[in-house]
């Protein structure tokens, strides 16, 4: 009863959609308020159905109901506990389900928390947010159903792929969907404004807590995923330019565009019809990932659909909504025209640094979705099969990005409206010299090269210290007081802070980039188990496999070599902690995965991997492959910094709005007791 129950549930989500897509927008049309406010209550009806459906699922997964034919196919009774919740969305009926209730989660965290949203565009923006509920609900239904029952019932399902059994797929998923659907807030609320012909100076401010919040989400998925990757799939990198992979990089560049774009937008009401486009884009992108990854036309461990009608539905979806917001872009935008209250541009102002930004960070998507889409059409057409890897995109890439990090601490330091340039140069005198050293050092120790790598490493310490820089301008470090400096450091702005951040966060990551990828070392041996000849050395390391053996996981078979350690310091060899790296198999899905051993230190990675067993007369040796991996936990590490600025320039704004509210209040009530008072004659 409970499936069935989800399944009702599912259902009847889709028809709230329906009326959430339809009345309000008939009610925006006749002026009829009562219409109107019809999509607040269906928007939340249509969120808690899917919630319940999901729970529904959940359910299924987690009681092992395998006379569900997704749960029999991606789950079994002696699963861990994680690995079965995760088996929710560990698949493609699963995660479009996951799809369409976060969907209908920002479509009710609009309807409750946009009570500062006019009242027609308000029901405009839920009304479109239910038509996208219409389509990815339709398409759930009729192509993708989670509920489909199996008869007859097998006694154990067929297991989850082994290498998605992770920790970290338990968030990851998750978190990339909510960037991807975030950024629906912002195509509805553009879509909403284009439907009504007109632009208020307060629509960037609407639109930017939301594309934010998806910003935030998608950084922390993309972060997860490539840390997963890192360390489950045993190849020892971080980024593999994986279609699958630019499908979440793309919407992470356009959205980081959008941001900003909205910033300028907010700060000087002007460029509303680019930002407007942007968020068209943006989310048309999210889409374009979510067809790559479930349209069968990509062999990925990130996919999960193989049937290429499911991609022949999103690819309408897309047609219908993006295609369509964009006509109604070209005929509306040019009847928007420019708000009276827009402010003049100035080119060296901090309005120009950000439009800078968007054209590098528009520039950079277009590489991006060049590289992903070209071979996918060059195959379509039937012109045969080409591959397009690193080589393509560091040639392309790079020297996109290399002058938007140039740029970037710049913006910070100059004013709205005014040329300040030379002031701001200026103030970054002494992160321009610190970067200089760096690179200079760099060479001198590493003997005059790599030229690529010291200049990598200087563009990560002028970010770093360009924002450092920008901070102690806001405290007037040095300026005024220590003291008053530390009081205005405590009552830096949620948004001050997340700009110092954001951009500290992408030095750190920019760092650990170059140094892993310029200075990275490999030893790949075969080596027979205790014996001493065979150490391996690398990075200042002794790497000696001591022994293999065999063990029991709840639900694999492991082969596990255990490594002793030494590593060189003042002239001694320390002992370290013994490090296992392991080989299992899952007999349910007859799977093997490698489960590499990594010595984490900030300095660098120790990374093994434990290779093919070679038999070679009466002795056994293994192969095994060792890596050092200078400073890579930078990456990580920057990305979650940028996600905290993120997370404080959104708690900063929610208070700017509640203080603004609370203002508001007490304007009225001064009002109301200066009109109470009787007038003395």
């Amino acid at each position: 009863m409970i499936v069935e129950s989800g399944h009702f549930a599912l259902v009847l989500a889709f028809i709230m959609a329906l009326v959430q897509s339809a009345v309000p927008l008939v009610g925006a049309a006749r002026h009829n308020r009562a219409l109107m406010a019809m999509g607040q209550p269906a928007a939340v009806a249509q969120f808690l159905l899917l919630l319940w459906a999901f729970a529904a699922l959940t359910y299924a997964f987690l009681a092992s109901d395998f006379s569900v034919l997704l749960v029999a196919g991606n789950s079994h009774a002696s699963k861990p506990f994680l690995y079965k919740l995760t088996g929710v969305w560990g698949n493609h009926e699963g995660s479009m389900l996951l799809w369409v209730l976060m969907l209908a989660a920002f479509g009710a965290a609009i309807a409750c928390f946009s009570n500062r949203l006019p009242e027609k565009l308000k029901a405009r923006t839920l009304a479109v947010q239910g038509m996208l509920g219409v389509a990815f609900l339709a398409f759930s239904i009729f192509t993708s159903n989670p509920f489909s029952r199996l008869l007859p019932v097998p006694f154990e399902g067929g297991g989850l792929n082994p290498i998605l059994q992770d920790p970290a797929l338990a968030a990851h998923p998750p978190l990339l969907c909510a960037g991807y659907v975030g950024f629906s807030l912002a195509f509805s609320i553009s879509v909403a404004s284009l439907m009504s012909r007109e632009i208020s100076p307060d629509w960037a401010k609407w639109v930017r807590p939301w594309t934010l919040l998806a910003w935030i989400c998608l950084t922390i998925g993309i972060a997860l995923g490539s840390f997963w990757a890192y360390y489950e799939l045993g190849w020892g990198g971080f980024w593999f330019w994986d279609p699958v992979e630019n499908a979440s990089l793309m919407p992470w560049l356009a959205g980081t565009a959008l941001l900003h774009s909205a910033l300028v937008s907010a700060r000087r009401n002007t460029l509303h019809r680019w930002t407007m486009l942007l968020a068209i884009l943006t989310f048309g992108l999210s889409v374009i990932g979510t067809f790559l990854v479930r349209s069968g036309v990509l062999t990925s461990v990130h996919a999960f659909a193989t049937d290429p009608a499911r991609g022949v539905f999103i690819l309408a979806i897309f047609a219908v909504f993006i295609g369509g917001a964009l006509v109604l872009y070209a005929i509306r935008s040019p009847q928007l025209g420019t708000p009276d209250t827009a402010q003049p541009f100035q080119p060296v102002s901090r309005e120009g640094s950000l439009m800078l930004n968007n054209v590098f960070l528009a520039s950079a998507t277009a590489t991006v979705f060049i590289g992903t889409l070209y071979p996918l059409a060059v195959d379509a057409l039937g012109m045969g099969k080409i591959s397009v890897g690193a080589p393509y995109f560091n040639a392309v890439f790079n020297p996109v990005i290399a002058p938007l990090l140039l740029v970037m601490p710049i913006g910070p330091l100059l004013g709205w409206g005014a040329g300040q340039g030379l002031s701001a140069l200026q103030k970054l005198t002494a992160a321009a010299v610190l970067a200089v050293l760096t690179a200079a050092v760099i060479l001198l120790m590493q003997g005059g090269g790599p030229w690529g790598a010291a200049l990598g490493i200087a563009g990560a310490v002028w970010l770093v210290a360009g924002s450092l820089t920008d901070l102690a301008a806001k405290i007037g470090l040095f300026k005024v007081p220590l003291a008053q400096s530390f009081s205005r450091l405590l009552r830096l702005s949620g948004h001050q802070w997340g700009v110092v951040l954001a951009h500290s966060g992408i030095g750190l990551m920019v760092l650990g980039i170059v140094a892993t990828t310029a200075w990275r070392s490999e030893r790949v041996e075969a080596v027979t188990p205790g014996d001493v000849a065979a150490t391996i050395e690398i990075a200042g390391y002794q790497v000696l496999l001591d022994r293999v053996v065999t063990a029991e996981g709840p639900n694999y078979q492991a082969e596990q070599a255990v490594f002793q350690i030494r590593q060189a310091a003042n002239g001694t060899k320390k002992i370290l902690p013994e490090m296992i790296a392991e080989k299992r198999f899952y007999p349910v899905e007859r799977q093997s995965t490698t489960e590499a051993a990594i010595l984490k230190r900030l300095g660098g990675h120790l990374y093994l991997v434990l290779g093919d067993r070679l038999e070679t007369g009466s002795s056994v040796q293994y192969v095994v492959r060792v890596w050092h991996h200078p400073l890579v936990s930078f990456i990580w590490i920057g990305a979650l910094v940028m996600s905290l600025g993120g997370v404080l320039a959104l708690i900063g704004r929610a208070r700017q709005e509640r203080n603004q509210e609370r203002n508001k209040e007490k304007n009225k009530e001064r009002r109301k007791i200066v009109s109470d008072q009787p007038v003395q004659i």
